[in-house]
């Protein structure tokens, strides 16, 4: 009796021990499972990118968006070669204050994520059309700011976030070459009055004039 006495409480110890292992697996067991990833479908952005859905009052994208993305409007952006998850990126942002653009907020509203998904996944597999700098008289400034910034003014140089082809960074940075001068000048001035939101660009575009913005927008078209 004496032994057992003795050696009760380690025994003890160790039941508990292992009811609470027991308890912990049981309650990690009950964890919900993580979201599955999304099911892209690209055919189905195409189509919607396309046709889009008159039923429920979506038109298609490609009558502002030029076709396979590659928008003839200058004030619309092309959107063919761009990174996949920057443009499900956008279309989220569009929908919250983030972004908030009249034409854009409301039909971005309309989709779907899966939708967002599915464009998103269809523009990128598309080919932009090159665009060219046409403004020989100040080819060199947007040069010179966009590979080396503007010290003075605590400007970075772009090429450090966008690449030196204007490349970008998938989701953080867009592909920015060979885009229209006349939008990427009106993203520039709408990060410069906090009218869209980018924490890097808010700062930046703050600091440059109009001259050099739309040098550095020139310049950029011209990128391939």
């Amino acid at each position: 009796m004496n032994s057992v006495n003795l050696f009760s409480p380690i025994v003890k110890s160790l039941l508990v021990a292992l009811l609470a292992v027991a308890a912990t697996a049981h309650a990690e067991d009950k964890k919900p499972a993580p979201p599955a990833p999304p099911k892209i479908d690209a055919a189905k952005g195409a189509t919607l990118f396309t046709d889009g859905d008159a039923a429920r009052g979506l038109p298609a994208c490609v009558s502002c968006h030029g076709a396979g993305g590659n928008s003839t409007i200058s004030v619309n952006p092309k959107l063919a070669g761009q990174h996949e998850g920057y443009l499900y990126k956008q279309l989220v942002n569009f929908t919250t204050a983030q972004r908030n653009q009249p034409v854009m907020t409301t039909y971005a509203k309309l989709l779907t994520d899966d939708e967002k998904h599915n464009i998103a996944a269809w523009l990128a597999t598309q080919k932009q059309t090159p665009g060219a700098a046409k403004n020989k008289d100040t080819v060199e400034l947007g040069k010179k700011i966009y590979r080396g910034g503007i010290a003075e003014k605590n400007v970075p140089a772009c090429a450090s976030c966008h690449g030196a082809t204007g490349s970008g960074i998938p989701i953080q940075y867009p592909r920015i070459a060979g885009q229209h001068q006349d939008y990427t000048f009106a993203e520039l001035g709408l990060f410069k009055t906090g009218a869209r939101k980018g924490v890097e660009m808010d700062a930046i575009a703050k600091r440059m004039s109009d001259e050099e913005m739309k040098a550095v927008a020139d310049y950029v078209a011209g990128l391939k």
